[in-house]
């Protein structure tokens, strides 16, 4: 008789708990799995996936105006949220279907529940208690608002994407790229929108320059975007909601949508009755092989708050099944992961930014260009693109990739793969290019900026 009830308890089926679910089962192990919500978690539901489907709706404004660029006429248009959020719903059930499938096809036992850890070795759900060798918590994080009088009249992305009718007016609250996406779906499907900020510029963590160069673009869309401001209270009349600013100021709107952060979801977990230790955010304390100071307990994903994004989850949760069911010895590799902001026009990047090169090389080169995209020679758009390498001049290796424009993720993405292989400039110049796109730019770009 099998010492444990199973090998594997995964607590949350989201993409990292899927993968390291799925993958453990192809190793040989019993495993079992609980979701208290919606199979696939955030990325599936109120993230990536229905986020992406809503920037695609937006854009579509501006392609109808460019078109008249090249000889189209379009007659009268006109927006049916009710129709876009159905039919986004109508993807995400499907989605979530085969999230299912994919683990019972595995073999995975799944729970349709809240799960608990009571001690290292036991899971309690839907009132039952099951005994698992490994413990893995993969229930990524929530997003908070910040404690303010009338919070509770404001949402946050989560409701932002089941919302019954467009607002005319729209206040983004927040800095990071979930407020930036919504600030260019909102402004595009044709509301009013105030991005505010509480700092002096947006996105930290990115590459100052693309960080003005997309205020720049996005203030000519038409978001009104004010930086060194923050809401002190909310309050409901009766033209909308009232937001009255820090500095006195007051701003009316429809919707008040907050993207200030997000929290790892470890509340009421049992964490502590497993003796689970978490940082002061909450996260869970993991060490290189995402065990937490419990053998017998792993965390991956948004939960232990490193890189909070999808394919890094699913990376994550690949290295730990292979780990515990096949004896190998992963780690994960954080570096050169290339990330995209799906904002209005895009961000891609890749590595260091300047900044940070600057602290770590001390001397770099930089190479950078800036033009109008081939697609607006026609559109009349001011629209412009950014496009910039940092280099070790010692190495001649690029380190920093950064990129504002069309399509910057999918450029980003094959750039990323020649970084990871450690290409160097003169390897980027001896690349033939791609003519006429934006990309071949980067293998063009001869002269180091001063």
């Amino acid at each position: 008789m099998a010492e444990y009830d199973y090998d594997l308890f995964t607590i949350g089926i989201g993409s990292g708990g899927t993968r390291a679910s799925r993958m453990s089962a192809s190793y040989g192990a019993r495993v079992a799995a609980a979701e208290e919500r919606y199979y696939g978690g955030t990325c599936v539901n109120v993230g990536c996936v229905p986020k992406k489907l809503l920037v695609y709706a937006s854009q579509f404004s501006e392609d109808f105006f460019n078109s008249k660029g090249f000889g189209w006429s379009v007659g009268d248009t006109q927006f049916d949220w009710a129709k876009l959020i159905a039919n986004k719903n109508t993807e995400i059930n499907r989605l979530n279907g085969i999230y299912e499938r994919l683990l019972n096809n595995a073999g995975v036992k799944i729970f349709d529940g809240r799960a608990r850890l009571v001690d290292p070795h036991t899971v309690a759900v839907n009132g039952e208690q099951f005994t698992s060798r490994y413990i893995l918590v993969a229930v990524g994080g929530w997003p908070v608002i910040p404690d303010i009088p009338g919070k509770e009249l404001a949402i946050t992305s989560n409701e932002a994407f089941y919302l019954q009718s467009l607002p005319g007016r729209v206040i983004v609250v927040g800095g990071g790229y979930i407020a930036v996406e919504f600030a260019g779906i909102f402004n595009g499907l044709g509301a009013s929108v105030t991005q505010l900020y509480r700092g002096p510029q947006f996105l930290r963590g990115f590459d100052d320059e693309v960080r003005g160069f997309l205020a720049e673009e996005m203030i000519k869309k038409g978001v009104d975007l004010r930086f060194n401001a923050n809401i002190a209270r909310i309050d409901k009349n009766e033209a909308g909601l009232r937001a009255t600013l820090e500095d006195g100021s007051t701003l009316d709107a429809d919707l008040i949508m907050y993207a200030t952060g997000r929290a790892p979801l470890t509340q009421a977990l049992g964490l502590e009755a497993a003796g689970v230790a978490t940082d002061k955010k909450g996260a869970i304390i993991v060490d290189d092989y995402f065990k937490t100071n419990i053998d017998s307990v792993y965390a991956i994903g948004d939960v232990i708050d490193r890189v909070a994004l999808t394919p890094v989850a699913i990376a994550e949760g690949m290295a730990l099944s292979s780990n515990l069911f096949k004896g190998t010895n992963i780690s994960m590799d954080y570096t050169n992961i290339p990330t995209a902001v799906f904002s209005q026009p895009n961000i891609g990047t890749c590595g260091l930014t300047e900044a940070q090169a600057r602290e770590c090389y001390g001397e770099i080169d930089i190479y950078r260009s800036s033009f109008t995209p081939m697609k607006h020679t026609l559109t009349g758009t001011t629209e412009k693109t950014l496009m910039k390498l940092i280099v070790d001049p010692a190495s001649d290796r690029v380190v920093g990739f950064h990129m504002v424009g069309p399509d910057a993720g999918e450029t980003t993405q094959g750039v990323g793969i020649a970084m990871k292989c450690g290409a160097t400039k003169a390897q980027f110049d001896a690349t033939v290019g791609i003519h006429p796109t934006a990309a071949e730019e980067f293998v063009t770009m001869r002269e180091k900026v001063a």
